[in-house]
């Protein structure tokens, strides 16, 4: 076997070998040179690459227009800049109550249910009610709206008669009786005015008690909003309303909705003795996780971070703890954008630097100040914390707050057992969860007796539940109080925001 000639870089592993040294290599090996090009220029040489591949296409067919570069907005490494004008008006916009989302997430159940009841009557022709209730904020509303649209959509396609669709905010009438009006007005507009001197309500009566022509057998949807302002003192206005759809000729589907959860027991019991009573569709609160959907489905349509996952998390089990109120969601939200914005205004006031100590400062700056800025440049959990101590204040939170800090360690470290699901523990473990607490942030702890001491305390002030055991060490622990409510009180103080931030995120991880 002929040896094998090496060069004077034998004595340099192969991998540390100096691109001079392989040059040499293969120019004494008897082969045609090759000139070296950058694996980049060598894919971007290739005809397969997507722009020449459109470059050759368009030049073999003239009628063939190359590859689209995508618009920036569909970027997905655009970054938000809460100076920018335009860009903080999108997300504010995205976040206004008034802003109609393109899609409408964790009510599908509910809304297809309306919309077979719905379908029922219009393929049976008859007349109906629906009873929509639901606490303020829970897309009573909003999903009305998105029905309309798809029985409408719903009946051009199998060929049914479209609906004639009215809309009536029960807020925006002078008198309770002008609801029948509206309805008059909707349903008779083809006609002449005959200039009877009864009232809409009995001209509607009349309507539905009479076989209309072919021509006229077309179904109204009616959907009332905000029904609770028509209570009157006799509920005449709401019994003659709902009786309307039990006229033998009667065409309307009527679809009430109101905050009030049970108005159909209180005020409409001669109506389940006539054997009309509403169908009723309950829009029960949002819980965290559908809060949490809600506010992701429509920042998703911005092409950039706005809010840090936990921020909105925070948000979420905060409203969700208190009323499940979506609209409260988002002003929450937008108010942590304020309190962003006005940080931001305070730090560039006092940011003034010279050219030189600019440029000295920039040379400075490493991977860590720019990634740190770009957490600056996001709402943070200080952020919402303000932005939610401005809508909620509760005795609760007032309480945690003025507590030792020993005992607010305590909280804090039952939050983090907790935190993954657990139920209950115990003084041990809490003793331990405790003692890792204290030496991860350098404070010196308390003993085994003085815990147990605090716990009693914390037991008595309503904030810790402690079981009866002979061992102390063996008592069991639960939280009386929402796990938010502990953070949303301590999230202000840096200490214990960097470590809600730490085991928040090895929890998401």
């Amino acid at each position: 076997m002929p040896a094998i000639v090496r060069s004077n870089a034998d004595s340099t592993p192969q991998k540390r070998r100096l691109r001079s040294d392989a040059a040499a290599a293969q120019d004494s090996q008897p082969s045609i040179p090759v000139k070296w090009k950058s694996p980049r220029r060598c894919t971007s040489a290739s005809p397969n690459c997507p722009s020449n591949r459109a470059a050759i296409d368009s030049s073999e067919n003239p009628g063939k227009s190359p590859l689209k570069k995508s618009p920036d907005r569909f970027i997905p490494n655009s970054k938000w800049s809460p100076v920018d004008t335009e860009q903080m008006r999108a997300v504010k916009e995205a976040l206004h109550v008034s802003t109609a989302p393109s899609t409408i997430v964790c009510r599908e159940d509910e809304q297809r249910r309306v919309l077979e009841f719905c379908k029922v009557c219009m393929e049976q022709e008859k007349a109906g009610s629906l009873y929509i209730c639901g606490c303020p904020g829970t897309g009573k509303s909003l999903s009305m709206e998105k029905v309309k649209q798809l029985l409408v959509d719903w009946a051009k396609e199998v060929g049914h008669q479209q609906p004639d669709v009215l809309s009536i905010n029960c807020t925006s009438l002078a008198k309770t009786s002008d609801i029948f009006s509206k309805i008059l007005g909707d349903a008779q507009r083809r006609k002449k005015a005959n200039g009877s001197t009864t009232s809409a309500l009995q001209q509607l009566q009349n309507v539905y008690s009479q076989n209309p022509l072919s021509s006229a057998k077309k179904m109204m949807l009616i959907i009332a909003d905000e029904l609770d302002y028509l209570i009157t003192k006799d509920r005449a206005v709401l019994h003659d309303l709902f009786l309307l759809t039990t006229l033998p000729f009667s065409r309307c589907i009527l679809i009430g909705i109101a905050n009030a959860i049970d108005l159909a027991d209180r005020f409409l019991p001669r109506l389940q003795s006539l054997n009309c009573k509403p169908m009723v569709v309950t829009f029960r609160a949002y819980d965290k996780d559908q809060i949490l959907t809600i506010l992701q489905e429509r920042l998703l349509a911005l092409p950039y971070l706005v809010f840090q996952p936990q921020a909105l998390e925070l948000c979420a089990r905060k409203v969700a703890a208190a009323s499940g109120d979506m609209r409260k969601a988002l002003c929450v939200c937008r108010s942590a954008i304020e309190v962003l914005e006005a940080e931001l205004r305070k730090s560039s006031s006092n940011f003034n630097l010279s050219t030189v100590e600019k440029a000295l400062f920039e040379q400075q700056t490493t991977a860590a100040d720019i990634l740190r800025k770009q957490e600056i440049d996001v709402v943070r959990l200080d952020h919402m914390v303000v932005a939610l101590s401005k809508t909620y204040r509760t005795p609760i939170v007032d309480t945690i707050q003025s507590l030792p800090q020993h005992q607010q360690i305590v909280l804090c470290s039952a939050v983090k057992l907790f935190h993954g699901g657990k139920k209950d523990t115990t003084v041990g473990e809490l003793n331990k969860s405790y003692m890792d607490f204290c030496k991860s942030t350098l404070i010196p702890p308390v003993g085994s007796m003085e815990l147990s001491t605090i716990c009693r305390v914390l037991n008595d002030q309503g904030l810790l539940k402690v079981g009866q055991s002979r061992d102390d060490k063996s008592k069991r622990v639960t939280l009386r109080v929402d796990e938010a409510d502990i953070t949303f009180a301590l999230q202000g103080i840096r200490f214990f925001r960097n470590c809600f931030q730490q085991f928040c995120s090895k929890h998401i991880d």
